[in-house]
């Protein structure tokens, strides 16, 4: 796992997010104003995610009339976890916007996503407060994701491709702060799961959540996290 932070220098957060073979740019823009469903100085966010043509063995036909199906279904697991950090009024009257678009596909991109996003979305509301846009940290702690499943009856962290095309089970787990329930799917890709095999995965996950959580803060450095309010997990 990897976080390269500034890998562009027009947004106002940028990250490259690499889970194994797995790479995803995830940016951040923070814009004046809120939509029309929301009230003025409430905050608002939004994400949007994309596989570029040339990110899976076969080229991937790019999405030119909106999102579709699996897409607008990432995105709007995106968005639900990146509220689901934030207190949105803390972004004041501005909307946020995240993107997240997949470089390189082997498996687990709607998870570095999540991931990846976290830390653009932190590394632009540190610099909303060093300029003054906003006065306090809007985060209530660390979003993580990481996937999931079963091999040969085997609980597995991470699955590349190879192994998420022939798990029996499978699991998406965001979590904040390593231990609060953001969102769970789990597929019983070849049948159906027992209450200990869905126990198992929850339980390896959830490590693998709060190990993210260490990575995660080493790229955001320590005086971000303490200017965002974001402690080490315990």
């Amino acid at each position: 796992m990897e976080f390269e932070t500034g890998f562009t220098s027009a947004p106002d957060g940028s990250v490259l997010t690499r889970f194994g073979r797995t790479m995803v740019l995830c940016t951040c823009r923070v814009v004046p104003g809120v939509p029309r469903f929301r009230a003025e100085g409430s905050g608002w966010m939004t994400a949007e995610y994309c596989m570029t043509p040339g990110s899976t063995n076969d080229r991937f036909q790019r999405e030119r009339r909106g999102a579709k199906g699996r897409t607008m279904e990432i995105e709007r697991l995106i968005g639900r976890s990146l509220r689901a950090c934030v207190d949105l009024a803390g972004f004041g009257d501005h909307t946020v916007h995240v993107d997240c678009e997949v470089l390189q596909a082997d498996g687990g991109t709607r998870t570095a996503s999540i991931s990846g996003a976290f830390v653009a979305l932190a590394l632009a509301a540190d610099s909303m407060i060093e300029r003054g846009l906003i006065t306090r940290s809007p985060f209530k702690g660390t979003l993580g994701a990481v996937s999931c499943g079963i091999i040969d009856g085997v609980p597995v962290l991470d699955l590349p491709y190879e192994e998420d095309a022939r798990a029996e089970i499978d699991l998406n787990l965001v979590l904040l702060d390593g231990s609060a329930i953001v969102e769970v799917q789990a597929t019983g890709e070849e049948g159906v799961m027992s209450r200990a095999e869905l126990d198992a995965l929850l339980e390896l996950g959830t490590a693998g959540v709060r190990s993210l959580a260490v990575v995660q803060h080493e790229a955001l450095g320590a005086g971000a996290c303490a200017r965002l309010g974001l402690q080490a997990l315990a």
